[in-house]
């Protein structure tokens, strides 16, 4: 919730005394119990029909159909079903919950370095055609020009590389 996420929700298979002591124990506010995976799709499909963008985690076969619905599906453990890490778009290397905000700040950042290379390439490649168009650049020069805005988007996207360094 601190990162932004408006809905927080626990969709289970376990029986509905073990959610509810989960759900408190994690301040989960919102869980269905006693799930199947056609009960965990519905849920999902709800949720945006409730215009929500959603992100579902699951680790198990049960999970596959719901993951695969998801706007975006997060597979826990890569060492778990091969089934449910197929069907996410996204599969973290362990089972700790606690990297999920993690994962929603570096997914945000990741995306504002996009957009930001995207707008540096434009301004290069924009930049170079109309001094060249002018005459004021040769091709050799706008060739150079061209691989500078490489490396710049190259080490601009190079400032993720230590993003969660400090999780370890």
């Amino acid at each position: 919730r601190d990162s932004g996420v408006r809905r927080v929700a626990m969709v289970t298979g376990d029986r509905e005394s073990a959610a509810a002591r989960v759900a408190r124990e994690i301040e989960c506010p919102e869980f269905v119990a006693g799930c199947l995976p056609e009960r965990k799709v519905g849920f999902v499909e709800q949720v945006r029909r409730d215009r929500y963008r959603v992100a579902f985690v699951g680790d198990g076969v049960n999970d596959a159909p719901a993951l695969a619905a998801a706007d975006t599906g997060i597979a826990m453990g890569a060492a778990g079903s091969d089934v449910a890490i197929h069907s996410a778009k996204i599969a973290l290397m362990n089972n700790d919950l606690r990297r999920l905000p993690f994962l929603v700040k570096l997914s945000r950042r990741t995306r504002a370095v996009v957009l930001q290379n995207i707008g540096v390439g434009m301004v290069f490649i924009v930049g170079g055609v109309l001094l060249s168009g002018i005459g004021y650049l040769n091709p050799v020069v706008a060739a150079l020009i061209h691989n500078l805005g490489s490396l710049v988007v190259v080490f601009n996207s190079g400032r993720l590389i230590r993003d969660g360094e400090e999780l370890e």
